[in-house]
């Protein structure tokens, strides 16, 4: 068989496998919409933690064996706020409710997502917006999508004219890192028009592939947060690096997604 072809029924498979991955996460959406309205009370953290483990289980109850089905020797990342390299071959990663603290206080911003990884590489995503309807999906060579219309990042070439955007990583930050947080903010506020800062990070990052924002950081963060949107911002022709404009991988302290025109002059903001 020759190479051509080879790669073809890949791109092929993947293709397909893509459509049944953005099949499975529109499923897990409707489970949490019907779960979603009243503002769940808690009075300590135990009870913040079970009301987000009933979240997490509603949408992996569909999730895990409809990916698991698709790619039954993949591995499974359980927890999607482990961060690094993963062991070789493919891997799901999977964040069942991303944002699960905004749906938990009614807020809108969360979402559904799942990454196919092969060799430490995403290959495919798909992410649903419940409360839109909106699926945005990306595959390796093929370009990134929302609901089968090409993406494609913003053209701006002046981060004075740009709206950018940051996430807290995760609760329990360490301090170092909380402090980085607060600085690259202080700087981005001199440099940029509008700097905008919530949770999750894959809802900035959608914005950045769609071009409707310009850049997006973050220091530390876990796969589950990041994959998703370097794949989408990659494939809408963005540049992801670190911070400090080195390549990104999991395993680095920072992470950046430009529009390719501010990239440099994003770096040296965040930089300083």
């Amino acid at each position: 068989m020759s190479e051509t072809l080879q790669t073809t029924d890949v791109a092929t498979s993947d293709a397909d496998l893509l459509d049944r991955t953005a099949v499975a996460v529109r499923a897990a959406g409707s489970a949490l919409r019907e779960r979603f309205g009243e503002v769940v009370r808690y009075r300590t953290r135990e009870e913040l933690m079970r009301a987000l483990a009933a979240n997490d289980d509603t949408a992996l109850d569909i999730l895990r064996p409809r990916l698991t089905r698709l790619r039954p020797d993949a591995g499974w990342v359980a927890d999607e706020l482990d961060g690094g390299a993963l062991p070789p071959g493919e891997w799901w990663v999977v964040d069942p409710a991303e944002g699960n603290v905004n749906h938990l206080h009614a807020l809108p911003e969360w979402a559904v997502t799942a990454t196919l990884v092969r060799e430490n590489q995403p290959v495919l995503t798909a992410v649903h917006l419940p409360l839109t309807g909106e699926t945005y999906t990306a595959l390796t060579g093929a370009g990134a999508h929302l609901d089968g219309r090409p993406l494609h990042v913003s053209r701006t070439t002046d981060l004075g004219l740009s709206i950018v955007a940051t996430s807290q990583a995760r609760p329990d930050e360490d301090e170092k890192v909380v402090r980085r947080v607060g600085s690259s903010i202080t700087a981005m506020l001199f440099d940029a028009l509008v700097v905008r800062t919530s949770v999750p990070a894959t809802l900035h990052l959608l914005n950045v592939a769609a071009g409707r924002i310009d850049a997006f950081w973050q220091f530390a963060g876990a796969r589950a947060d990041l994959l998703p949107g370097a794949l989408l911002v990659t494939e809408s022709g963005g540049r992801i690096s670190d911070a400090e404009g080195r390549p990104w991988t999991p395993q680095s302290e920072s992470f950046l997604a430009t529009a390719p025109g501010v990239h440099t002059q994003a770096v040296a903001a965040l930089s300083r």
